[in-house]
């Protein structure tokens, strides 16, 4: 097994549906422009409220990606 090397960088996806799918979409959106994802880890999960209403959901993500030779 060769060694590596993996770069991690935090997003931020948002949804007016789910956590879930705000996670989705950060990783998915990244995985547009970026090479070998590899692990993606949920650091928080919060919300945007107004007038007590739930309008979005955030998930803020890790996400790593190895570096190629």
């Amino acid at each position: 097994m060769s060694d590596s090397v993996y770069k991690v960088i935090e997003l931020v996806g948002t949804s007016e549906q789910s956590w879930e799918d705000a996670a989705k979409k950060a990783v998915e959106t990244a995985g547009k422009s970026l090479k070998n994802l590899r692990i993606a880890e949920i650091k928080k999960l919060d919300m945007r409220v107004e007038n007590g209403k739930v309008m979005a959901y955030r998930a803020r993500v890790n996400l790593s990606f190895k570096y190629e030779d």
